[in-house]
């Protein structure tokens, strides 16, 4: 009965060289062995198959038996399976492949897209997966290590990251072309807080800086507040007349440009901060992602909106 798993690689080479070079003495040679050492290889190899895998002729020439041809063929698929498998390894090792999981708060989902877009025409065999959420869910998949990268406004205290600056991030007050306050120049902060606020769940980025923008104007709060769920309802609804909203400039740059909506005028804005490509300090990036994390940096914020 043949026993496979009492197979070694050494005893597949030994056969393999025997085949090649039709000799034990000239296997031997080839593999840098003694002839009793290859003899001893095929002996036992004979032995796990239960077969004579050679025959012998004259002046030591040796051939495969029909079962040697058998189990030539299985070696050499072994080593194909294995070059495969080195180059698979290498290419995970120089990054050339794997998967990078991409993590972005909902404010950069506008210019998202456009950059795995061009992280996967300059990696093809990389997969760059493309996650969205808000702040709390961007720092909680940092902190659970399902995403690799992030990249966010604010870096988190918790879990520790390294973050690397990727280029400003303007915030703005933004109306309805026929609003009031429109077209005044700097307004006064109680005109400001007088106004309904469009804003965000707590918890988000953007809202977050929306509190202590109206926090800084008069240690006060506007009179009301309407938390939508996304950017797109709260642009909507400036532009129905619901109010104004504190928002990334980055998310109404089309509507900016079109005149669908208007910035309104502060001594204080726009109030810039950064964008951060960030990932755990603790957890080594894998060869793939630290290809994808030069790449991102080396844009210089180019993907982001102008």
């Amino acid at each position: 009965m043949p026993r496979p798993e009492a197979v070694t690689f050494k005893q597949l080479r030994a056969l393999q060289a025997i085949a090649e070079h039709g000799s034990i003495t000239a296997a031997a040679e080839a593999i840098r062995l003694t002839p009793p050492a290859v003899h001893a290889q095929l002996r036992q190899l004979e032995s796990s198959f239960n077969a004579r895998l050679v025959e012998r002729g004259g002046q030591g020439v040796v051939r495969l038996t029909m079962q040697g041809e058998a189990v030539l063929v299985g070696a050499r698929t072994i080593d194909t399976a294995l070059q495969s498998c080195a180059d698979h390894v290498r290419a995970l090792n120089e990054g050339m492949e794997g998967m990078v999981t991409l993590g972005v708060v909902s404010t950069g989902k506008y210019f998202a897209p456009r950059l795995v877009a061009e992280l996967q025409r300059a990696f093809p065999t990389v997969d760059v997966l493309l996650r969205v959420g808000n702040r709390d869910t961007i720092v909680n998949a940092l902190q659970s290590a399902s995403v690799d990268l992030a990249i966010m406004g604010r870096p988190p205290r918790v879990p520790e990251v390294q973050a690397t600056v990727l280029g400003p991030h303007p915030h703005v007050l933004i109306a309805p072309p026929d609003h009031p306050l429109a077209g005044q120049g700097a307004l006064p902060p109680e005109a400001i807080l007088a106004q309904t606020f469009l804003a965000r769940e707590e918890g988000s980025g953007t809202r977050i800086l929306m509190d202590r923008f109206i926090e800084r104007l008069a240690s006060g709060s506007p009179a009301r507040v309407m938390e939508l769920e996304t950017n797109e309802t709260i642009k909507q609804a400036v532009m129905a007349g619901l109010g104004i909203a504190f928002i990334s400039r980055h998310t109404v740059t089309d509507e900016l440009r079109l005149g669908r909506l208007v910035e309104l005028q502060a001594d204080t804005l726009p109030l810039v901060r950064q964008w951060f490509l960030v990932h755990r300090s603790e957890t080594p990036l894998s060869s793939a992602a630290r290809r994808v994390h030069a790449h991102i940096v080396d844009q210089r914020g180019a993907f982001l909106p102008r």
